[in-house]
């Protein structure tokens, strides 16, 4: 389910629709931070701390693939500052989406790095993002969630909805 979920938003990044890609990214903490709570729930305070966690160069190297994480991360955490409630909620909208990513049976194969024009600087910053966070949740996805019994229970339940 999360991979079809990641798997929608490269190929809205693919057919270049930024907007639409970058909606669907800023999700990706709400997502997570909500499916490691056994009731849903997330607040803005535990989407920061995912962001800062998990975006992030892999591995800790210096520069990857040329994203500035820090500045992409300080991004993200001040868009969910201005937008996330600070008392827990459940993120309705979100989960519905995640749970109809689950009928899509496309295999994750990353998408090709093929930047916007250099002439388009809102693009740019846009694929930026939703890359780090697709790097962040299929990051938390493989060393965490995995095997975390919580999440695997909640997106067991998303799976059983109608």
């Amino acid at each position: 389910m999360v991979a079809s979920y990641l798997t929608d938003v490269e190929k809205l990044l693919e057919a270049q629709c930024w907007d639409a890609a970058l909606c669907e990214a800023y999700d990706l903490p709400r997502i997570a931070a909500a499916l490691t709570d056994p009731t849903l729930q997330s607040s803005g305070p535990e989407q920061k701390t995912w962001c800062e966690r998990w975006i992030r160069p892999v591995d800790d190297e210096e520069d990857h693939d040329g994203l500035d994480y820090e500045s992409l991360r300080r991004t993200v955490c001040e868009r969910l500052e201005h937008e996330a409630p600070h008392r827990p909620s459940v993120p309705t909208r979100a989960l519905r989406r995640l749970r109809l990513s689950r009928h899509i049976r496309t295999a994750p194969r990353g998408f090709p790095a093929s930047p916007p024009a250099d002439d388009d600087p809102g693009a740019s910053q846009s694929a930026q993002i939703c890359t780090a966070l697709i790097e962040a949740a299929r990051r938390w996805y493989a060393r965490s969630a995995c095997h975390d019994t919580v999440v695997q229970t909640n997106l067991a339940r998303l799976a059983v909805l109608r």
